[in-house]
Parts: C-alpha cells; structure tokens; sequence
C-alpha cells in the first residue's frame, strides 16, 4: 500500500539530528518531568495505578520512579507515565496542545537499562519524540481535541515509538510499521478530565508505544501507511479538520523543544487555568486585594480557552484542577497556588464560601483558540465591595522560573537524591544515566 507521507515522516524520524541547543532544552524537559513526577508519588490515583500493577509485574528490567522494584518495560512505561501526569503539573507544548515528556520519557527510560544507552542519545531521541508528537498535532488539526479526544492519549502513542526507534536505530521502514501499530492504538477521552483516569491517559499512550516497538522488533507486520489515505490516523480522527502534510512541514527548522518550546507549569493545575492564574496573582500583588474585598470576580476566554476547564463547581481538591473557579479563589485566598490545595481532599470551606463570587464567560468577538491559539488570553476582572473594578490580561504563560527549585521543592519529602539536578543539567555517557535511573529507584546500586 502507498505510505509516501508516513515513509517521509519516518525517514526524518530515522534520520534526525537534534541541535546542541535543542539538546540543552531538552534537559530542562527531563528535570521538570522528574519535579511532576516525583511530586506526584503519593497521589492518589498514581498509588492505585501502582498497587494494582506491582504484583503483576514481569521480568525485572526497567525502573519505576520511587521503587527499587524493578518490572517490565510495559508496566514501568505505563507506572511512570501515570506517575508524570498524577498532579497535572508536567509541561504542555503548544503543537501537541497536551502534555508530551510525561509520554516520551517514561517510554524512553524503559530502553535505557537494557540498550545500554548514552544519556547523550536518550536526549536527542526526546528531542525526536517531541517534534514527532508535535508536527502530528499540526497536522490532526483542532477539531480532534475540540470534539472530545485527549491529545496526550492519542498522539502520544506515536511520539513515544517515534522516540523508542530513533533511539534503537530503527531503519526507516521498520520504523513506519512500529509508527503504524503505535497509532492503531490510540484512545482518550477528554470526558475523563477532572478524573482519576486521566493521568492514566498519559501512563497507556508510553506503554503503548512501548509495545508497539516491542511488536514491530519482534516481526509483527501490520499495514504501516498510518498518514496516508482514507483510512489513515488524520483522515480517521481529524474529523475533517486534518492536514496531513504538516506532519512534515518544517522538520527541526526550527526544532519544537524549541519553539514554541515546552510550558513548564508554575502551578499543579490544568494549563488552560494559567493564564488567569498568572492573572489574579498580579493583581492580589500589584492592588493588595483579598478576598473578603471581593464581591465579584469574573475570568473571560475566547472561544475554547477554558475547554478543558470542565468543573464549574469543585468538591475537591482535585476538581479544583480543572476548575477556573476554584484556581481563582485559592488564589485569593491564599496569595499562592501551591500543591497542598490541588489535593484529592474536600472542599476547603473558606474556598467553598468564595466560589460563589466568581464566575467565568467567554468573549465570542474573540477569534477561538483552534482558529487562531497565537491570539490566546484570559481576562480577569474583579469589582470590590465598594463597587471598584480592577482588571488584568494575560496573553501569555509565565511559567515555572526555576526548574531546580520546582524539582527541590517536590522531592522534599520523597527521599529523591538533591544531586539530581546537576546530574541531569551535565549528563553524557551511559553510566550518567544509569546513576540516573538509579537514584530514582532511591537504590544504592
């Protein structure tokens, strides 16, 4: 069967050599995975995830981020992805408008113990993996995600494979095939939001493109033209929204860890509450407002801005993250949007006192962020008890400042060694990242 787009696609996968700058950024997407993933230990939903797959587990051969335990590259895959999304506080990239190191890296980590690889390589084949997952949300367009798909769950499966085959050398036609059994697999809902399954979303899309590279060395052979025609991963998801060139539109020119680059989160909470976090924090510093001042507090988003926003009335803590209300009303509250609140606990009753105050609406002069996601903002208005308003517009994600200290913070009690930032900031060779890998088993071999 004709598979030109996917054998291109795959080719420049094969083919790719990421730049020293992109190698560089692409530390920085390790050391915030590793911050989401070690503060999210005792989440849970991840413990769940994890008690019920432990003692299932296979052949002792890749790591599981906070247990000396070794299991099976699937298992381990799927753990650590779980693990990296738990508090929702892992990187989103603009292209895959979801979350790609919480996928690519726990798949790649399964390949690292057993291939022997150089932390060199295991860098270069993230930076790989991202463009991968990245030019294949170009290219699905905006309804997918609009229409109900999680991209994390479905692209993400690929942009893993991606990652493993470049990785592991795969021959471009090799590769197309694992691409092909990767997509096959694709499934999430965004219905899930605001659920315990949804850091699962991220832990199956790593196993999946773990398996399928598994299936692909092992001979499996399905039809591997996954871009291409009628019945291809665009065609079928895109929903009539897809361009199936952009997938190999502008390969690395310039690289997607790049630009527009990974968000690292500067709060555990849904990337789409950010900006009117970055919002309502300004103004609580700039105009000293608390809460009790406020009478009314309002947040507009263009069209789609607060789609993944989908609690308007939080019982939780974690509700509260993907509830714009709720965000604002921490905040207020508390002058911070730090882990604590973002908790699987009941509704704080000062923040249940507030939530009425605040509310939300979308600005539909505004161009929707589908058509146009260069044009995003998020507008927050609050008007005092003595009838004063005071507004402020965020058209762009602060983010985390210091990745050092978001990893320090959020292994403060976990036990994972302080030396990890410095050994990911300077890592080279394959000991590097087998000392990696050991201290987050927190095991002395």
């Amino acid at each position: 069967m004709e598979q030109g787009l996917t054998r291109r696609y795959a080719a420049l996968i094969a083919g790719s050599e990421p730049s020293a700058e992109a190698v560089a950024a692409a530390r920085d997407g390790l050391l915030d995975f590793l911050a989401s993933a070690v503060g999210g230990l005792d989440d849970g939903a991840y413990l769940k995830v994890r008690d019920t797959l432990l003692p299932q587990a296979g052949a002792p051969k890749a790591s599981v981020i906070g247990q000396a335990q070794r299991v099976d590259a699937q298992t381990a895959a799927l753990l650590n992805g779980t693990l990296g999304h738990a508090l929702d506080y892992d990187d989103v990239q603009a292209g895959v408008r979801g979350h790609p190191s919480t996928v690519i890296l726990p798949a790649l980590l399964t390949a690292a113990e057993e291939s022997g690889a150089t932390a060199a390589s295991f860098l270069g084949a993230y930076v790989v993996g991202v463009e991968a997952m990245a030019k294949l949300g170009r290219a699905m367009g905006s309804r997918h995600y609009e229409t109900g798909f999680h991209n994390t769950a479905t692209l993400g499966p690929v942009g893993a494979a991606a990652a493993l085959g470049h990785l592991l050398r795969f021959e471009p036609d090799m590769l197309a095939n694992a691409l092909g059994i990767a997509a096959t697999q694709a499934a999430g809902l965004r219905m899930q939001f605001a659920t315990e399954v949804k850091p699962l979303h991220a832990g199956l899309a790593a196993r999946a493109g773990v398996l399928a590279v598994q299936l692909a060395r092992g001979g499996l052979q399905g039809n591997a033209a996954f871009l291409d025609g009628r019945l291809g991963f665009p065609a079928v998801l895109g929903l009539g929204g897809a361009a199936p060139e952009r997938a190999v539109d502008g390969w690395g020119e310039p690289w997607e860890i790049l630009n527009p680059g990974l968000a690292f989160k500067a709060y555990p909470c849904c990337g789409a509450s950010h900006l009117p976090a970055d919002a309502i924090l300004d103004l609580i510093a700039e105009e000293g407002l608390r809460a009790e001042d406020i009478a009314e507090a309002v947040v507009t988003f263009p069209p789609g801005g607060d789609a993944a926003l989908v609690v308007t009335e939080p019982r939780n803590g974690l509700d509260g993250r993907f509830s714009v209300e709720y965000v604002i009303a921490v905040a207020l509250l508390d002058g911070r949007l730090g882990l604590a609140p973002f908790a699987d606990r009941p509704l704080r009753d000062d923040v249940a006192a507030l939530l009425p105050r605040i509310r939300r609406q979308i600005d539909h002069d505004a161009p929707s962020i589908g058509d146009a996601p260069a044009k995003r903002f998020a507008r927050v208005d609050i008007r005092t008890g003595e009838g004063q308003w005071h507004s402020r517009t965020a058209t762009r994600v602060r983010g985390a400042q210091d990745l050092r200290a978001k990893f320090l913070d959020a292994a403060a009690s976990s036990g994972i060694a302080e030396v990890i930032p410095d050994l990911v900031a300077g890592m080279q060779d394959a000991k590097d990242l087998a000392r990696l890998l050991s201290l987050l088993r927190r095991s002395p071999d």
